[in-house]
């Protein structure tokens, strides 16, 4: 006997669009899937592009999270900006394993593509950038790239005059009663943070007295977590690069793996990890 095949619209599933918001409509798939333009009839260019266009999507959740993340501490919200920076946590985690896939391209498979890339790069991503930005990693020279386009710069210039992520952490620590120098609490926001002994005390104070400060502890748990993901996916960049182009200079003029492993060298919470070593 033929089984009579499945049709879902006996369930009551919408089966008819005409005018009305389908599942393409709502998260415009169209425009997405028309954005992949290769330059080159070489095969392996698509993985390439979708590599780097979904990082930015990821990065565009990473920059939302963040943003809010921020205001939630600097409001005293902790619930929220806990949660968020445990998004954010997995979202480099989704990060990470993309990098997986795209070492699935053997340096034979790029070098038939990569003069098509001109003069452009990763170190480029104005997401990136200002991902950074937010965290603290404030390096003023990397403003440059993005001076061709004005609203982006403007963007980036605005984001190192608002206190970073860790900037509004350590006032929330300070606001509960932890003793933050005020020479950093009071400082140039819009300059790089530099580890400060005073600084790992307050954390000290907070990982010796657990019960006291559970909050503050939490969030200082979330921060590392996040950092943690962060190294992973610079190291993973790194590995891969090396993997594919060996030392070659990056398209983008820059010294290619040792640019990058120059990145490792960067601590977003630097008190964080230097404290463990006091307890």
């Amino acid at each position: 006997m033929t089984k009579k095949p499945y049709d879902p619209a006996e369930e009551g599933a919408q089966m008819s669009f005409d005018g009305r918001m389908s599942y393409g409509d709502y998260l415009q798939i169209d425009t997405i899937l028309n954005a992949q333009r290769p330059l080159s009839t070489a095969h392996d260019e698509m993985l390439f592009i979708i590599q780097h266009q979904t990082s930015e999507l990821w990065m565009r959740l990473a920059v939302h999270e963040l943003t809010a993340a921020r205001e939630a501490i600097r409001t005293d919200n902790l619930a929220p900006a806990f949660k968020m920076l445990a998004r954010v946590a997995r979202i480099f985690e989704q990060l990470n394993n993309a990098w997986d896939v795209l070492r699935t391209m053997t340096p034979s498979e790029y070098t038939e593509f990569r003069d098509t890339l001109g003069q452009s790069s990763g170190f480029q991503s104005y997401q990136y950038r200002q991902i950074e930005y937010l965290l603290g990693n404030r390096n003023k020279a990397m403003l440059k790239p993005h001076a061709h386009r004005d609203e982006i710069h403007e963007m980036l210039a605005a984001e190192l005059e608002q206190p970073s992520l860790y900037d509004e952490a350590l006032r929330l620590l300070a606001r509960n009663g932890v003793d933050v120098p005020d020479s950093v609490l009071n400082r140039d926001v819009a300059e790089q943070h530099q580890a400060n002994d005073g600084v790992e005390l307050a954390w000290k104070q907070v990982y010796q007295d657990t019960s006291k400060h559970w909050s503050l502890y939490e969030m200082a748990e979330k921060l590392v977590d996040f950092e943690d993901y962060f190294r992973r996916w610079r190291f993973n960049h790194v590995t891969t690069v090396e993997r594919v182009i060996g030392f070659k200079r990056g398209t983008g003029g820059t010294g290619g793996v040792s640019y990058l492993k120059r990145m490792l060298e960067v601590e977003l919470f630097p008190e964080l990890w230097h404290v463990r070593t006091q307890l």
